[in-house]
């Protein structure tokens, strides 16, 4: 057979390197071979018991100076409120305890060890523990056998070095034996709860009433280590960093000569966020200098940009970072695209890290990725890189901040990877993450030099042009975060990002429809399109986006299809908002679709009037919340066969047409953990059925107008901790009261506004062992409460509050003997009444509130 030419190039071409299938086909051989070695080593690492563990080889692991126990207390400005706090908490703790542990927690550099000097130091607390007082430096290394040689040298007792830790440890507990002692331990870093406890088992000789001080930054240690309530650090204020700055800054009284100085020290200062050391690290340089230019240099740069010295504010930062591992150092750095001030949202963070597959892959198969990353955020709070911690109860979104310095050491960290954009910036040409604060065209010609960019943040408007330059030239983005934009359109070329994992195009008011190229990206993770309010409908194509695992849109569209929404089985989170004109939602699904889906949100969809045909085959669902749907009610076409699902939360608000709870709920029997039915004007009744809900633990039940009566068997909810109730004003709680069998256990009860209650319901002694807070207000034809409150053994907080016909408090008061807070307010019969008895009643809670006219009637007695 003959072979002309241009087959035989063909030919040619198929068997040479240069062919595609052929270099692929080499390189699966070799990443064949590479794969098999590593399984030869990771087998080798099992037989000899070794531990796989990332190292970041550009960390030097720096430790902090030893401390040591003094401090002239003429030179702490601003810390004598909490220093009054910390003694009142060493003297006031439970004497008949052997040990108390107090932990001081905040960022470093805050002054958790010059805090602890002064009570060490303060007279009253060396007379108090004048048997023994001792100050030991942890650090980071919690060697139980160092750290006893470390209390017996700071006792002055000799220790001899021939012997062993046996002979170490009977002195120690010789030591303590019959003495009260305060012992600080400072800048403890170790979470191991073993640890702890091996070096606790023997410090607990001495007499009751000794006391440990521990600083740390960390709040896992202070929840490992603390006997009482850790004692979060706040920063300094401001005017006393600013007297603190002018002690370093000038030579006494020189501030007065240089009033300019002093107004850019101001501006300084305000850069430190209350952190004495930061301020220290930038006075200090300036100590006798009377060149502005100098004093303005340190103010208009970047606290990461200054040179420091050791002690600086940044190297005590750094010493935090380098005691993480490595996927949280990952993590923590990347949260320098960020501005400062910056609102964190966890779900948004997590989403961004799962985007740059910076999240480990859990061992677990039944922990999802986004598990992963929210034990990240949590890891991270408890270093004290993140704080402000805020969260509504049972929403499963909260937020946090990032202290300016902590971004700053983030920023230092990043350097050349993450950058913010402004026209006066200067970026690398290896930066990955760009964050846009200005626009304009200096700000786009500094992206000509770049390449490698994989996440853009439009924090401000910006022109369809550069949008679309970033698309064209950054092949590998991951995050584009286009919200609160006013794109009229998106390009089509967005479907050419094939490894975009996240998009956000939340808040823009304008575009009306998103190309159909937008479902070419299979490797989305996230799509964001809530507050989209001119958004027409989802592109037909969307069942395509494969990887899609949150989603969260506002359309006009009157249907989301099941063959469209309905398809994307690696869903997990899908929020539906503000969607005026939508009536159904995955009509016609079948079970087998959303077989990932944990959290569903339905919101403001007032046309919106069914939705339980197909939530019943919702079987991985947790989270359901659904509010302000006038024309949802919930139970139409009920079928309840093939029931299959497992909520553990169900909050329901804003519909006015519910009026019983939906047959299907039955399906979570055995998984419901909380229930929240708020503002439902037409609820009636719960029913009968509810005390099949083995794991409930939280029932709340507010501004349901209609809703009369608990159902019977409310005893049998064993797993009930918590009962709110308010504003129901056809309820009374006690109607058809069954005392007999009553097996309850909870810790709260909550009630307000109920105007047909006059007495507390029965069932409530069920709890009488475990009740720890019960507060009624704004109940009108409340009478008194019942001679059996006295037999509430664990009752810590009892609130009252505009009760008008109150008239007694039970005999018993006195054997409230766990009570801890007891408030009355707007009660003038009780106060009348009681106001020659009160004092023996209560006398010995310790925080007694009443208000104003209650108050005067006890001083007029």
């Amino acid at each position: 057979m003959k072979i002309n030419g241009s087959s035989r190039k063909k030919v040619r071409f198929f068997f040479s390197g240069s062919n595609p299938l052929v270099f692929r086909f080499k390189m699966a051989h070799k990443i064949k071979g590479i794969r098999e070695r590593l399984d030869d080593i990771s087998a080798l690492k099992d037989e000899f018991n070794l531990a796989a563990q990332l190292e970041d080889r550009n960390s030097t692991v720096n430790r902090r100076d030893m401390t040591h126990s003094f401090v002239p207390s003429q030179n702490v400005i601003g810390r004598n409120d909490d220093k009054e706090k910390i003694m009142d908490l060493l003297m006031q703790l439970d004497a008949s305890r052997n040990v108390s542990v107090i932990p001081i927690v905040g960022i470093g550099g805050l002054g958790k060890t010059t805090l602890a000097k002064l009570v060490y130091n303060d007279e009253q607390v060396v007379s108090h523990f004048q048997q023994l007082r001792m100050w030991v430096c942890v650090s980071e290394d919690f060697d139980v056998t160092r750290l006893i040689k470390e209390i017996l040298k700071s006792a002055k007792v000799p220790v001899d070095e021939n012997l062993g830790i046996d002979q170490w440890q009977n002195s120690l507990r010789g030591l303590l034996k019959d003495k009260k002692f305060l012992l600080v331990l400072d800048d403890v870093w170790n979470d191991d709860r073993n640890k702890w406890m091996e070096l606790e088992d023997l410090l607990l000789g001495g007499c009751n009433g000794s006391n440990i001080i521990v600083t740390t930054r960390n709040s896992s240690v202070a929840t490992i280590m603390g006997t009482a309530a850790p004692y979060n650090l706040e920063g300094l204020p401001e005017e006393n960093c600013m007297s603190l700055f002018v002690k370093l800054a000038f030579k006494e009284r020189e501030e007065e000569q240089y009033p300019n100085l002093l107004n850019i020290g101001r501006e300084i200062v305000k850069k430190c966020k209350g952190v004495p050391l930061a301020v220290r690290t930038l006075a200090g340089p300036l100590y006798s200098k009377i060149d502005e230019n100098e004093w303005i240099s340190i103010r208009d740069n970047e606290i990461w940009n200054l040179e420091q010295k050791e002690g600086g504010i940044l190297p005590a930062l750094k010493l935090s970072y380098n005691q993480l591992p490595f996927h949280l150092k990952q993590c923590f750095a990347y949260c320098s695209v960020f501005p400062k001030d910056y609102d964190f949202n966890n779900v948004r963070l997590i989403q961004f890290w799962l985007a740059h597959e910076i999240l480990q892959s859990p061992k677990d198969k039944n922990v999802e990725l986004e598990d992963v990353g929210d034990l990240y955020i949590k890891e991270l709070l408890s270093r004290s890189f993140f704080q402000d911690f805020s969260q509504e109860e049972f929403v499963p979104v909260y937020t946090f901040k990032m202290h300016d310095l902590i971004h700053d050491l983030a920023l230092l960290i990043a350097k050349g990877e993450c950058s913010v954009v402004t026209k006066k910036s200067t970026l690398a040409a290896e930066v990955c993450h760009l964050s846009f604060l200005e626009n304009g065209q200096e700000v786009t010609t500094q992206l000509e030099k770049l390449s490698k960019v994989q996440t853009i943040i439009f924090k401000t408007e910006q022109l369809a042009s550069l949008l679309e330059a970033c698309i064209a030239r950054f092949k590998y983005l991951r995050v584009l975060d286009l919200s609160n934009s006013s794109f009229e359109v998106l390009p089509s070329s967005i479907g050419s990002l094939k490894h975009l994992r996240y998009l956000d195009l939340s808040g823009n008011n304008i575009i009306k429809q998103l190309p159909d190229s937008i479902c070419k990206l299979h490797n989305l993770q996230t799509l964001v399109l809530d507050n989209c309010s001119n958004l027409e409908r989802l592109p037909k194509g969307i069942r395509d986006i494969i990887s899609l695992r949150v989603l969260s849109v506002t359309t006009k569209h009157t249907c989301l299809l099941e063959k469209a929404i309905g398809c994307l089985d690696s869903l997990r989170h899908l929020l539906i908002i503000g969607c005026e004109n939508l009536k159904c939602v995955f009509e016609g699904m079948e079970e087998g679709r959303l077989t990932n889906l944990r959290t569903l949100v339905v919101a403001e969809c007032p046309s919106l009037t069914t939705l339980s045909l197909s939530i019943k085959h919702l079987t991985t669902l947790e989270t359901l919340y659904i509010g302000d749907c006038e024309e949802l009610s919930l139970t139409d076409k009920e079928e309840n066969q093939d029931l299959k699902l497992s909520l553990r939360l169900l909050m329901i608000e804003k519909l006015p047409k519910l009026e019983v709870l939906p047959q299907w709920l039955q399906a979570s029997a055995n998984t419901l953990q909380h229930l929240v039915i708020e503002d439902c004007c037409n609820f009636t009744a719960l029913p009968e059925w509810l005390p099949h809900l083995k794991s409930l633990q939280t029932l709340r039940i507010k501004d349901c107008f209609e809703f009369s009566s608990l159902p019977e068997g409310m005893q049998d909810l064993t797993t009930l901790r918590e009962i709110q109730i308010r504003n129901c004003e056809k309820l009374s709680l006690t109607d058809n009261e069954e005392n007999q069998n009553l097996k309850l256990s909870l810790r709260l009860l909550m009630i307000e506004k109920l105007p047909k209650l006059e007495v507390l319901p029965q069932w409530l002694q069920a709890s009488a062992n475990t009740l720890q807070h019960l507060e009624i207000g704004n109940c009108c034809n409340f009478t008194a409460l019942p001679e059996w409150l006295s037999h509430l053994k664990s009752l810590q907080t009892l609130i009252i509050v505009n009760c008008p016909v109150l008239s007694s408090l039970p005999e018993g008061m006195q054997d409230l003997t766990a009570l801890r807070e007891f408030e009355i307010w707007r009660c003038p019969k009780l106060s009348r009444k009681c106001r020659e008895e009160v004092r023996h009643k209560i006398a010995h809670v310790p925080k007694i509130y009443f208000d104003e006219y209650f108050n005067e009637d006890i001083g007029s007695s």
